[in-house]
């Protein structure tokens, strides 16, 4: 493994994080140049080690798990038995940074919470991560993606107006946790460097939830009543929708009153924009059913390729409804660099989604795969707590590590 570069080198971060949005969290910090030393239960390991098919092929390692593990270093010890507390205790005494996502008040039972560990590491920043919080009544509960979403009122906003309530394709409510707790210890080390204190970051998933509802969020605030569910149209623009072409469908965004008309008069709809129903945003909202009718037709005279072409050169939002394969092979994916390959310690090389910061001077640094389980056990060990290799031997043979 090489050493870390990037702006947060000389961080360490101690990551008692599993599943998906707590190592969201910790894959950026390493990502720009934070060590990860990755804490997993001996024998098992985090859960998305599991979480398959599909695995990476010729590995037993699951696409899941690869996905937000990379630039880690994996540890075993279980943290339930004493010394395995006292372990983790000691490499503490060595870190800047703790992130976890247990279930509220899950670590405090090995003496690991909050409360108790800042006496002790007053610069320590600590993040946890969980569905509701740190207080409030639903705290204790477990939190789940799904659950988030449904909750956090996403899913009465998605779907088509006749349909059921749908949730987002991949697991937004977790993903965006993960990043604002990112946000949330970056600001914390700032706090720290100027002041020498560390401090407790508390992220609750439904409440990063709550604060992405965004411009719908704010329609309700702002009338009191639900936004409906729309299908592909925008709650405040119009046309900004899917339309079918002659071979498949595209997204055409026309964000204001000139770019429509600058479509209706190279189109054949010279009149639309005399007519008050299409004259302004508004009152294409207000008959947004009219305007899909009116202009179905024209989409469906031209196939996809044959409308991004003629609507790039007009400089009117477009694009096709792509599948993944599309996105992968899309040439400004591959110019900007969205995938990279990586030797695992399977043997196999893997590609991994790359992070999308790009930093000109201190870019994403991408120095080690996902690690296979307790792959840095006795490198960690010896090289922060100077332990010997029959020490570490003792341990492993109780199970500790």
């Amino acid at each position: 493994m090489s050493q870390p570069s990037g702006p947060l080198k000389g961080l360490r971060v101690l990551d008692l994080t599993r599943v998906l949005a707590g190592p969201t969290c910790t894959q950026m910090l390493g990502d720009l140049g934070a060590e990860i030393i990755k804490i997993e239960k001996p024998d098992s390991g985090d859960d998305t080690r599991g979480f398959a098919p599909p695995f990476w092929p010729e590995t037993k390692e699951s696409a899941y798990f690869l996905g937000v593990n990379r630039n880690k270093q994996s540890v075993t010890v279980d943290i339930a038995k004493p010394e395995g507390q006292a372990l983790v205790h000691k490499l503490l005494e060595h870190c800047d940074i703790l992130a976890e996502n247990f279930k509220v008040g899950a670590l405090a039972k090995y003496g690991l919470g909050y409360e108790q560990l800042k006496a002790k590491h007053p610069k320590l920043i600590y993040c946890s991560i969980t569905g509701f919080g740190q207080t409030g009544p639903y705290a204790p509960r477990p939190g789940y993606d799904a659950l988030i979403q449904a909750m956090g009122g996403i899913m009465s906003l998605t779907g088509e107006p006749n349909g059921s309530p749908e949730k987002a394709g991949v697991p937004v409510a977790d993903l965006f946790a993960g990043l604002y707790g990112c946000i949330g210890i970056l600001a914390a080390v700032n706090h720290r460097n100027n002041t020498g204190e560390g401090q407790h970051i508390d992220i609750g998933m439904l409440d990063t939830h709550v604060a992405w509802l965004a411009n719908q969020g704010m329609n309700y605030l702002a009338t009191g009543e639900n936004p409906p569910r729309l299908g592909n149209q925008h709650p405040n623009i119009s046309p900004y929708q899917e339309y079918p072409t002659k071979d498949g469908y595209l997204i055409l965004a026309v964000g204001n009153d000139p770019t429509f008309e600058r479509f209706c008069k190279n189109f054949g709809l010279d009149d639309l924009p005399g007519d008050p129903r299409f004259a302004t945003n508004a009152n294409r909202v207000a008959n947004r059913d009219l305007v899909t009718q009116t202009l179905t037709p024209v989409m469906k005279s031209r196939t996809t390729s044959e409308w991004v072409e003629a609507l790039e050169a007009l400089k009117i939002g477009c694009g096709p409804i792509n599948t993944l394969k599309d996105v992968f092979a899309d040439p400004h994916v591959i110019a900007r660099e969205m995938v990279v390959k990586m030797q695992h310690a399977s043997g196999q090389e893997i590609e991994v989604i790359a992070n999308p910061v790009k930093l000109s001077a201190t870019p994403p640094d991408y120095r080690s795969p996902p690690p296979v389980l307790g792959e840095h056990s006795e490198s960690v060990l010896t090289r922060l707590l100077g332990m010997s290799g029959a020490e570490i031997a003792a341990l492993r043979e109780k199970g500790i590590v």
